[in-house]
């Protein structure tokens, strides 16, 4: 019998972003490879993750290539991004996981979801900034638990928990997980793998080799890295961020944000109910 195909598709959640090995990265996908299957019979593991990906690059890119490998496992992991540029989108996100995991439980791979933490509330950010990023991650992972129950996935709810508040768990950039927390999700993606009889492997170990990093490398990553990242932000979302949180500043003050938040989950059912009706059998 051919070894265990898994194959992770994503951003730098995926990629490993946070979890430096030598030269690259590694992270949670990698390590739940290792537990996937018996070490004398390990699992073929690729990961077609980029860093900075959206929906529309995992539905154009990395789909036909996964589909082409026709893995046992495949992990989407995906949509932060989206909730970062202006031309956010739900109904576009809801449409494009929809087919990606169609495609995918089409060919009968066992299918792996996540939900994820706002950024705005990782960054840190005034509320007014923080809030509208809050509500796009929640239509995201209100699509995603939809769509994953729909298709039957195996769902990892890593929106919330004890995990988002310690900073043990976190790189430097606060936005991507450490070594401890890719092997969090490794151990949490593993237990729901092992409960659905699917992962032959010894667990990942939950104890990091390498301590967490400290305030330092924060303000080192600020001072580097973390620069351009800002600097793609302004350019990109920044302007519509700024609108959107005057919107924030005008309801809150007149006690309507519940609008703003009725106006999100109206979104998100159109966007689901769209799904609903492109799958109707035509009456003629």
């Amino acid at each position: 019998m051919r070894p265990v195909r898994f194959v992770a598709l994503g951003d730098s959640l995926t990629e490993g972003v946070g979890d430096p090995v030598g030269d690259g990265w590694r992270g949670w996908a990698a390590l739940l490879a290792e537990g996937l299957a018996p070490a004398d019979a390990p699992a073929e593991f690729t990961n077609l993750a980029v860093s900075g990906a959206q929906t529309r690059d995992v539905l154009e890119r990395q789909t036909p290539a996964a589909l082409a490998l026709r893995p046992d496992v495949v992990s989407v992991v995906i949509g932060v991004n989206d909730t970062l540029r202006c031309t956010f989108d739900i109904h576009a996100v809801a449409a494009r996981l929809d087919e990606v995991y169609a495609a995918f439980r089409a060919q009968g791979a066992v299918l792996l979801t996540a939900c994820l933490p706002d950024p705005g509330t990782m960054l840190r950010l005034p509320g007014a900034l923080a809030r509208p990023l809050a509500r796009r991650q929640r239509a995201v992972n209100t699509v995603v638990h939809a769509l994953s129950e729909r298709y039957g996935a195996l769902h990892l709810h890593a929106a919330d928990g004890a995990w988002i508040a310690d900073r043990a768990m976190w790189s430097a950039d606060r936005l991507h997980p450490g070594e401890s927390g890719h092997r969090q999700l490794a151990l949490r993606f593993h237990a729901l793998l092992a409960g659905a009889g699917l992962a032959a492997g010894t667990a990942p170990c939950a104890e990091p080799g390498s301590p967490p990093p400290g305030r330092s490398a924060g303000l080192w990553w600020l001072a580097t890295a973390g620069t351009g990242w800002v600097a793609r932000r302004c350019t990109d979302l920044l302007p519509q961020l700024l609108t959107l949180a005057a919107a924030e500043v005008r309801h809150r003050a007149g006690g309507t944000s519940a609008r703003l938040d009725l106006s999100a989950s109206h979104a998100v059912a159109s966007a689901l109910a769209a799904l609903s009706v492109a799958e109707r059998p035509d009456p003629a």
